[in-house]
């Protein structure tokens, strides 16, 4: 199976200027713990509400002066849609993250995959290895 049969696809990205309080409530919204960041039609970063916790509130910033760019990090990790579902788990295990954007072989955002899209599969196997990869970490 591949990733594009069972990933979210609705996803959409913020600009790297968005107001770091606006994306927090947009992850409220939308019930999400990270939002993808992008710029001239690229995926530049990630953001997650672990790094607003880690690089603002814990460095004492003030959440309501700073944009998604100062607390996204970069180098963003992502699967191609194409991907089985065994190389996602294993690149999530291998990266230590329980989710990742999907892009088409053009590197456009198409998607969202989580350990739980692999377990509603039925490929517990797979989000479990990956799960217990990612807890050696803590």
């Amino acid at each position: 199976m591949k990733i594009q049969d069972i990933m979210t696809k609705t996803v959409d990205w913020i600009s790297p200027d968005m107001a770091l309080k606006d994306a927090a409530r947009k992850m409220k919204k939308d019930d999400v713990g990270f939002l993808p960041i992008g710029e001239n039609d690229k995926l530049i970063g990630m953001l997650t509400d672990r790094d607003i916790v880690l690089n603002c509130i814990a460095e004492g910033k003030d959440p309501a002066k700073l944009t998604a760019k100062d607390a996204m990090h970069e180098g963003v990790r992502y699967l191609f849609q194409d991907q089985t579902i065994e190389e996602a788990a294993n690149n999530m295990a291998q990266n230590k993250v329980r989710r990742m954007p999907v892009l088409d072989r053009d590197k456009r955002l198409v998607g969202v995959i989580s350990l739980g899209d692999i377990a509603a599969c039925g490929e517990q196997d797979y989000a479990g290895h990956a799960l217990q990869e990612i807890a050696k970490a803590a």
